[in-house]
C-alpha cells in the first residue's frame, strides 16, 4: 500500500473542502459533488492504468464513457415493441451482412495470391457488398425511427436492472478497446493519441447520428435508477414523518438520502477497483507493466510481448472508463450524445491523472476528487471576484465583458492548478513510489 500521513491528510483536506460545501452551502450541492468525484476518480483510474502501468497516450477517453452511457441504453431501457415489429430484424440483418462482407473481405485478402486478380476481386466484393447492406440496412433503419419517432423511435433495449448495465458498459468500451488496440498501439505514442481521438470522434457521431440505436440528438430520457425516486419518498407517510422528526424539509432530504444512495453505490464500485489495482500494480504482472513502460526494448530483449501486454493494459483501462460512463449516465437519468465533449471527458480527466500523480492508484483517486470539485466551485467563486472587482465601476461594455467571462475562470484555473502541480510537485500530489 501507498498510503502514508501525507497522503491521508490530502484525503482529510478534500474531506473537509466538501464538508465546508455542505455547512456553509448545501448538503444537495455537497453531495453531488461528491458522487461526480467518486465517478471522476473510477474514470481517473481506468487512465492511469494505461498511462501510469504502461505509458499508452489515450485522448479518445470520451468515446469510451459513452459507449458506457450506450451500454444503460441497451440494458436498461424497455424493448420498444413496435419498433422491433416495424424493421428490428431486418436493421440486425443488415448489420450481419456488413459483418459479412468485411469478414469476406479479409478471407480474399488472406487467401488469394497478390496481384490485380485479388484486387478486383476484393474491390467487387465490398462494392457490392456495400449495396447489398445498404439495401437491408436502410429500410429497417427508416422502418424503426418512423414509429412515434417524438416518443421512441429507436429499438430501446432489454429492460433488464440498470446495475447489470455498469459492466455492460464496461463491456462496450473494451470490445471498441480491443478493435482499436489491434490496429493502433503499434503506433507511436502521438500517433496512437491521434488515432485514438479521431476514433473518440467517430463514436459520438455514431451516437449522434443513429437513432435507430439511441435516439441520435433527441436523447434517452427517463433511465431506470438503482435507487428510489424522490417523489416517491415524499409520498412515503413513514419517510416524512422521518424528515420531520429530524427538522427537515421532506422534498430536501428525500434528495440528499437518494444522492446518499448513489454515492454508497459509487463508493463500493471504486473501493472494489483500487483494491484490484492496488494488487494488480504491486505483483508481478504490475512490475512487468512498468518495466515495459520504462524500457520496451529491454523488455522486449527479456522475452516480454510488448504489443500483447500493450492490448491487455488498454483493453481494461477502457473498460473501467466505459464503467465509469455507465455509472455517470445512471446517474444522469438520460443519454445526452451531444453533451460528450473532448474537453470535459479526456481533457479534465488527464489533469486528474496528472495532478494527482500518474503510476499512482491513489493519486488518481485524489485527482479525480480535486479537479472535481474546483471544476464546481471555481464558477460561483469567478462571479463572485468578478461581482466584488466590478462593483465600483460605471455601467460599460469593461463592466458587462468582465462580468460575462466569469465563466472562463474555470479553464483559467484549471491550467493554474496544472502549472503550480507541476512546478512544485512534478510526479503529482501522491506519486509513484
Amino acid at each position: 500500500m501507498s498510503m502514508n500521513w501525507r497522503n491521508i491528510a490530502l484525503f482529510a483536506v478534500v474531506a473537509l473542502l466538501i464538508v465546508g460545501t455542505g455547512t456553509f452551502q448545501s448538503w444537495n450541492l455537497a453531495l453531488a459533488i461528491l458522487n461526480m468525484g467518486l465517478i471522476s476518480a473510477i474514470m481517473a483510474l481506468g487512465v492511469n492504468m494505461q498511462w501510469g502501468y504502461a505509458g499508452l497516450f489515450n485522448v479518445g477517453i470520451m468515446g469510451f464513457a459513452a459507449l458506457g452511457g450506450l451500454g444503460v441504453v441497451i440494458t436498461a431501457m424497455p424493448p420498444v415493441s413496435d419498433a422491433w415489429a416495424a424493421g428490428g430484424l431486418r436493421a440486425l440483418g443488415g448489420l450481419v451482412v456488413g459483418a459479412l462482407v468485411i469478414l469476406g473481405g479479409v478471407q480474399i485478402w488472406k487467401r488469394m495470391a497478390p496481384g490485380k486478380t485479388r484486387t478486383l476481386v476484393l474491390l467487387a466484393e465490398l462494392v457490392i457488398g456495400f449495396f447489398l447492406f445498404r439495401w437491408v440496412f436502410d429500410a429497417g433503419v427508416d422502418a424503426i425511427e418512423a414509429v412515434n419517432p417524438a416518443g421512441t423511435g429507436y429499438l430501446g433495449g432489454l429492460g433488464l436492472p440498470v446495475i447489470l448495465a455498469w459492466p455492460v458498459g464496461g463491456a462496450l468500451a473494451a470490445a471498441a478497446a480491443w478493435a482499436i488496440g489491434k490496429t493502433a498501439l503499434g503506433l507511436r505514442s502521438d500517433y496512437l493519441a491521434i488515432a485514438t481521438l479521431g476514433i473518440s470522434e467517430i463514436i459520438i457521431a455514431v451516437l449522434k447520428n443513429e437513432e435507430w440505436l439511441s435516439r441520435g440528438v433527441k436523447n434517452v430520457n427517463g433511465l431506470p435508477r438503482p435507487v428510489p425516486y424522490e417523489i416517491n419518498l415524499q409520498n412515503n407517510p413513514s419517510f416524512v414523518d422521518l424528515a420531520l422528526g429530524w427538522g427537515m424539509d421532506p422534498t430536501t432530504f428525500s434528495s440528499i438520502v437518494v444522492k446518499l444512495a448513489y454515492a454508497g453505490l459509487f463508493a463500493v464500485v471504486l473501493l472494489i477497483l483500487i483494491w484490484m489495482s492496488e494488487m494488480a500494480l504491486n505483483s508481478p504482472w504490475g512490475r512487468m507493466m512498468r518495466a515495459i513502460r520504462d524500457n520496451e526494448t529491454a523488455a522486449e530483449a527479456m522475452g516480454k510481448d510488448v504489443t500483447r501486454r500493450h492490448l491487455q493494459i488498454f483493453v481494461i483501462g477502457s473498460a473501467v472508463v466505459g464503467l465509469a460512463g455507465a455509472m455517470m449516465t445512471t446517474l444522469d437519468g438520460q443519454l445526452t450524445p451531444s453533451s460528450y465533449q473532448p474537453l470535459r471527458y479526456t481533457f479534465l480527466i488527464w489533469v486528474m491523472v496528472i495532478v494527482g500523480g500518474s503510476g499512482n492508484n491513489w493519486g488518481a483517486v485524489l485527482g479525480g476528487f480535486v479537479i472535481w470539485f474546483f471544476w464546481v466551485q471555481v464558477e460561483p467563486m469567478g462571479n463572485a471576484l468578478m461581482g466584488w472587482i466590478t462593483a465600483s465601476m460605471p455601467e460599460g461594455d469593461l463592466k458587462s465583458h468582465l462580468l460575462s467571462s466569469a465563466a472562463h475562470m474555470r479553464l483559467l484555473t484549471m491550467g493554474l492548478i496544472l502549472l503550480l502541480v507541476l512546478r512544485f510537485s512534478p510526479r503529482g500530489l501522491i506519486p509513484e513510489k
